[in-house]
């Protein structure tokens, strides 16, 4: 039986919705196969009982294919299009307002408020000379958040990958300015007549960077995260109930 199944070739060609609605269901499930299934269902518009007649070879190109797909690290792309609306990155993040920092902060935590987290980054152009663009002020807005949910997933990730490299930057930047900044305390303490203070202000200063050190392994971890974590389906439980029923 033949039936229509769009693959995406790149993650542009994928809605952010829809990678918000997979992540949803695999927390969901602890069915492997059935979320492989539900990936393709997603990602290549086919209803779920078409997948089951799909062979089990084809399916587990399909996943492969997914796999290298969420793969891909993309340098930020700084426009997009949704219909007729281009929006643009945020030209300069030095003069960003406290309102958008605090509400970047709490979107970017979790891919399920990744479309608001994207009205808050992307915002419509509305000027445009050569290379250098004017964008409208930032206040949070429902009806442009719900509409970031079409935002093409390239895009997503690109400024998920820029966000993740700009705090492990700036982390690192601070442990080796606190690093330098003990060492001359504890030349100072050595000499000093008020050494016991200085001793107990760099005992706090050590914590402080015991917790900063934990805070760039975890980073480290998440430079590895994957994206997409679904597997080929095994043919081995197949297998097994066949020869269970042959005995």
């Amino acid at each position: 039986m033949k039936f229509n199944l769009t693959l995406p070739t790149s993650l542009n060609e994928i809605p952010l919705s829809r990678y918000q609605e997979f992540l949803k269901l695999q927390k969901k499930s602890n069915d492997e196969e059935f979320v492989a299934q539900k990936m393709v269902e997603i990602f290549c518009g086919i209803e779920l009982k078409d997948i089951a007649k799909i062979k089990l070879t084809d399916l587990n190109e399909l996943i492969v294919h997914f796999t290298k797909l969420f793969e891909e690290r993309p340098q930020l792309q700084r426009t997009f299009k949704i219909k007729d609306i281009e929006f643009a990155f945020i030209p300069n993040l030095e003069e960003i307002t406290f309102g958008e920092y605090v509400d970047l902060e709490n979107y970017l935590q979790d891919w399920e408020n990744f479309h608001k987290a994207m009205s808050v980054m992307f915002r419509p152009i509305k000027k445009k000379t050569g290379k250098n663009y004017e964008i409208t002020d930032y206040e949070p807005n429902k009806d442009m958040q719900d509409l970031m949910k079409f935002a093409p997933l390239g895009v997503c990730i690109s400024a998920y990958v820029f966000f993740w490299n700009l705090g492990s930057e700036l982390l690192t930047a601070t442990m080796n300015y606190l690093s330098r900044e003990m060492k001359k305390n504890k030349i100072i303490s050595a000499t000093s007549q008020n050494a016991d203070n200085s001793i107990k202000d760099g005992g706090g200063m050590e914590v402080f960077m015991e917790s900063l050190k934990e805070t760039s392994q975890s980073l480290t971890k998440l430079q590895d995260f994957r994206l997409l974590n679904v597997l080929p389906i095994s043919s081995s439980k197949n297998k097994k109930t066949k020869s269970k029923t042959t005995k």
